[in-house]
């Protein structure tokens, strides 16, 4: 089958230094190979968050496993969360708790908006929570949470920040240390452009101390404290991992010290604004509120006249994969990943597909107009 350029919003093109990790025979859960490339992938990790002195995880699963191993480490019975939703992802977060019959209030923004810092700090003045809780990028919404602000909100207060950085986390600036967040929650195959399997935790000297003062939780796999010795020692055995997902997941994050943390998340805001720029030449426009959108994806809006089903189609026709709707959004809006280890010569390759897609639903399209509305920022002559 010919190759496809995948830009849903995960997961991503997998770099060829990554998909040969993977191509490497598998080696022993707790030989030596993986004792250096999964305390590597720890400690890269670690930087990639700026989290000095925390601890990482890094386990078989999927990002919903993530989520679940922080509510059920840092929440305890009796305790209450609040949790900011604006998109699927938060309305998961807020099912989890259901799940464990665990209390939490919802601070909510309707989808394509966000909560802003003033509406968080109202919030704070009229109870106290064992945690805030907040997806940094929803992926079905396309909105970016200002959770640096946040941060600054809960600097002082006993509140753990938690958050879900499936869609951001090594694409876009998150600083546990320098910032104050606790713990953030992610997964292999979005920013870090690695192939799905892995949930991934990195928690703060605080919140292990929180965890380590919960008496019991409702887990066992998921529970920080059995995976922790292997994190610190991979020649020890809890469950066997996930061992050729870990060796290329250790690659992505070599990719990403490689190309440096502040020339990455440069890329892609830049990236992102190329490719907004370009579709809004072409007739579309964006979903997602302008004060929230995302480097990492766009949830695009159609031109009057196109079919979600037929242009979806006739785009994966022509070379490149794109994802519907979620939820209320199903049929009106396409949403395109731009993240990860995406080229500008990828980003070039999309945007012509889509004119050509356009043009063969006959819709008036010049050809050309996108790349030439894109070139200036993907060479860096427009502000990103």
């Amino acid at each position: 089958m010919k190759e496809k350029l995948l830009l849903i919003p995960g997961p991503t093109p997998v770099h060829p230094r990554i998909i040969n990790r993977l191509s490497l025979p598998t080696v022993s859960h707790v030989g030596p190979e993986m004792v250096i490339e999964l305390k590597g992938a720890v400690e890269n990790l670690k930087k990639i968050v700026d989290c000095s002195s925390g601890e990482a995880f890094i386990v078989a699963g999927a990002g919903t496993l993530a989520m679940e191993m922080a509510v059920l480490n840092m929440i305890g019975r009796g305790e209450k969360a609040l949790i900011i939703s604006h998109g699927y992802f938060g309305e998961r977060m807020v099912d989890i708790f259901r799940a464990f019959d665990l209390e939490a209030e919802v601070l909510t923004a309707p989808w394509g908006k966000g909560v802003y810092p003033e509406e968080l700090e109202r919030k704070l003045k009229q109870s106290t929570y064992a945690a805030v809780i907040c997806t940094h990028v929803d992926t079905a919404t396309g909105t970016c949470a200002p959770i640096k602000e946040f941060a600054s909100l809960l600097r002082h207060r006993e509140e753990l920040l938690i958050v879900d950085g499936v869609c951001a986390t090594g694409g876009i600036e998150e600083f546990m240390d320098s910032w104050g967040i606790d713990v953030i929650l992610t997964a292999a195959q979005k920013c870090f452009g690695a192939p799905p399997g892995l949930a991934i935790l990195v928690a703060s000297p605080r919140a292990m101390e929180k965890r380590k003062a919960l008496k019991s939780i409702p887990a066992y796999y998921a529970d920080l404290l059995r995976w922790l010795p292997i994190m610190q020692d991979p020649s020890k055995y809890f469950s066997t991992p996930c061992v050729n997902e870990i060796r290329a997941f250790y690659e992505a994050t070599l990719i990403v010290l490689e190309e440096g943390l502040e020339k990455r998340f440069n890329r892609h805001r830049q990236i992102a604004r190329a490719i907004r720029v370009a579709l809004k030449e072409l007739g579309f426009s964006f979903f997602t509120d302008e004060a929230f959108l995302a480097p990492t994806l766009s949830v695009v809006r159609y031109p009057q006249g196109i079919d979600d089903k037929k242009f979806r189609q006739t785009l994966y026709d022509k070379g490149v994969v794109v994802a519907g709707g979620l939820g209320s959004t199903a049929g009106q809006v396409f949403r395109m990943g731009h993240m990860g280890n995406i080229s500008h010569e990828q980003v070039v390759y999309a945007l012509e597909a889509i004119e050509k897609t356009l043009i063969s639903l006959n819709f008036p399209v010049m050809t050309g107009t996108a790349v030439e509305a894109a070139q200036p920022y993907l060479e860096g002559k427009q502000p990103s």
